[in-house]
């Protein structure tokens, strides 16, 4: 057993506030999801795939559903719901983290670490976006360190685009934020981990231990319109496609695909993510340093 314990910033957690977007605007709207009108058809029987936690996981120290503070980026929500994948039934109260890169590839808390980049390229390089961006392959090796679940402190005290919140009694949990950007090595992701066992208290979740710890991914077709939207039309970084990502298991949903719900020709206006994890409450999942492509070194 771990001890956990969430600070809630001010003293109180933050509710979700207007992102901006007709779609992600409605998001929390408290609409039935997919899973549940399918009847009992969820596929509930295999399990989420576990990932590595990657190297910037800060424990989480902001209870709050909008993560989003002052980055600018695509309007997102993120839709989650938890079971449990024995028995079906939802997991009332658990804690989830969500924590990713902002729109040109940089985490907070370690704005000096990340491989990400945008704005005016540097002395010698090519001026402007690339023609075809954001396809294509690295053309160099993804760079080392922080790779697998090896962890780095933190190097400065930002903390955006990183919550926790509990899941309803339905099992469902809802985060606003902007859609992620790319960094060499990786295709565009979003970080989780799921607790339970723990207690809610005033100072926050204390307690319990973590059972789930994964990886969230993008369709291709998105993160391309996505490029093509300022900021991340600014970025200089070369692109992982889905594909070729050594962390993404190939698997679809269970390895940890979203459902994408945003207009054609419209991805500036919002974009809704959603996905069931189905994980084993009883089990402890902190990271795993198994990944299904051969490199170890990749930033995560």
């Amino acid at each position: 057993m771990t001890r956990r314990k969430v600070i809630l910033a001010g003293g109180a957690a933050v509710a979700a506030v207007g992102v901006g977007g007709s779609i992600a605007a409605n998001a929390f709207a408290g609409e039935t999801d997919t899973a549940d009108r399918k009847s009992g058809a969820e596929s509930c029987y295999r399990l989420t795939s576990e990932t590595t936690e990657g190297p910037y996981y800060i424990d989480a120290d902001k209870l709050r559903r909008d993560i989003t503070e002052d980055k600018e980026g695509i309007p997102m929500v993120l839709r989650l719901k938890v079971i449990d994948a024995e028995t079906c039934k939802p997991l009332r109260n658990a804690a989830v983290d969500i924590w990713h890169c902002d729109a040109l590839g940089i985490y907070s808390g370690y704005e000096s670490l990340s491989t990400g980049g945008g704005g005016t390229p540097p002395s010698g390089a090519p001026s402007g976006a690339p023609t075809d961006q954001p396809s294509g392959a690295p053309t160099g090796a993804p760079p080392g360190g922080g790779g697998g679940g090896g962890h780095e402190e933190p190097t400065d005290d930002e903390r955006y685009l990183r919550g926790t919140w509990k899941t309803d009694k339905h099992g469902r949990v809802e985060f606003r934020t902007v859609f992620p950007g790319w960094y060499r090595g990786r295709a565009v992701h979003i970080h989780t981990k799921v607790h339970v066992d723990g207690k809610w208290t005033d100072a926050g979740y204390e307690g319990g231990h973590t059972c789930h710890t994964g990886q969230f991914f993008f369709e291709e077709a998105a993160v391309i319109a996505s490029g093509k939207v300022a900021p991340y039309s600014t970025s200089t970084t070369e692109r992982t496609t889905l594909t070729e990502d050594t962390i993404y298991d190939q698997s679809g949903t269970t390895g940890g695909l979203l459902k994408l719900t945003y207009g054609k020709g419209r991805i500036a206006k919002g974009v809704i993510g959603s996905i069931t994890m189905a994980v084993a409450p009883d089990e402890t999942h902190d990271s795993t340093d198994t990944q299904p492509g051969a490199s170890a070194s990749t930033a995560s």
